[in-house]
């Protein structure tokens, strides 16, 4: 497993090898490492150096971060491996709110074949059928889009 580990964290260095991808990379990673409700309250702004600059709303919570600032970094470690920062460094203004997640666009609708609603029959859950019928029946279809 720690082999396959340091492959996908070089892959990842292979990827992201670019300033602007490291910061895009380390941004996405961000929530990850500190959880929703910090990563809501802070924004990842820069990458000086070695360090990844992070705003803060407060003084309150720069000091905060500050004393999680071990625990974040050993965890962007494990997820961007040679990549991740360094040090953190803290500035004070205000945080933008994160964009909220959008809903996902609904896929046209599929018809099922008469093979595919027979084979379905066998499920004995109605609301599980249904869904596999679905699912199913936009898979077999999608050459026709």
């Amino acid at each position: 497993m720690g082999l396959q580990r340091f492959q996908a964290v070089d892959l990842a260095a292979s990827v992201f090898g670019g300033e602007a991808a490291r910061l895009a990379l380390l941004r996405a990673l961000w929530p990850l490492a500190v959880g929703p409700d910090v990563a809501r309250r802070s924004e990842v702004i820069a990458l000086d150096n070695e360090a990844l600059r992070v705003r803060v709303p407060d003084a309150r919570w720069r000091r905060a971060l500050f004393r999680m600032q071990r625990d974040i970094l050993v965890r962007l470690r494990r997820s961007a491996g040679r990549l991740a920062p360094a040090r953190l460094g803290f500035v004070e203004g205000h945080v933008a709110e994160a964009p909220k997640p959008q809903a996902l666009a609904a896929a046209p609708a599929a018809v099922a074949s008469a093979a595919l609603l027979t084979s379905a029959g066998v499920i004995e859950d109605p609301d599980i059928r249904a869904r596999f019928v679905d699912t199913a029946a936009r898979y077999l279809g999608r050459a026709h889009l």
